[in-house]
């Protein structure tokens, strides 16, 4: 297993809507930027959504979204994994990243949307039991945008992930 640190939250004061993964897979640790993988669909998805598509330079995507409202972070800090994974993470080996201080900096956040159950079922065991999440705080779970997430359509998924802009 190898020891995998995440990146820090792409986020500014505009922030009121924050997407959660659970830990960047390998081609974006490699990259240093979140979703790299080309079989990703998050990228095309929020081409659709903003206009931040894989087209657009990595900065220019980042910059779109933070325009409109939109941060990105994930639920690990750190853990150890084979591969990229989500099934791969080593049970007791994550750490959370700080919630508390997000938010404290972050107030205006107001909805948090996992991309995937893994996310989902992190953050509410890690942040949610411990007593971190802000109450008014609405959370969803999205179809996970992974290439492992084949059994969803793209078009399906861009549906489902159009609760960003509503």
């Amino acid at each position: 297993m190898t020891l995998v640190h995440g990146f820090p939250a792409v986020i500014d004061d505009n922030a009121h809507t924050l997407i959660l993964g659970s830990m960047p897979g390998v081609p974006s640790l490699v990259a240093g930027k979140y979703y790299a993988n080309p079989r990703n669909s998050f990228w095309p998805i929020m081409g659709e959504l903003f206009g931040a598509g894989p087209d657009q330079p990595y900065a220019m995507r980042v910059r779109t979204l933070q325009d409109n409202g939109v941060a990105l972070w994930d639920v690990f800090k750190v853990c150890r994994r084979r591969g990229s994974a989500d099934a791969a993470i080593e049970a007791g080996s994550e750490v959370a990243n700080d919630f508390a201080g997000l938010y404290a900096r972050h107030s205006r956040i107001d909805r948090v949307f996992f991309n995937g159950a893994k996310a989902e079922m992190a953050y509410r065991r890690s942040v949610v039991s411990a007593g971190v999440h802000p109450s008014g705080v609405t959370l969803a779970r999205l179809p996970s945008t992974s290439p492992a997430n084949a059994a969803t359509s793209v078009p399906s998924k861009v549906t489902a992930w159009r609760a960003l802009v509503g």
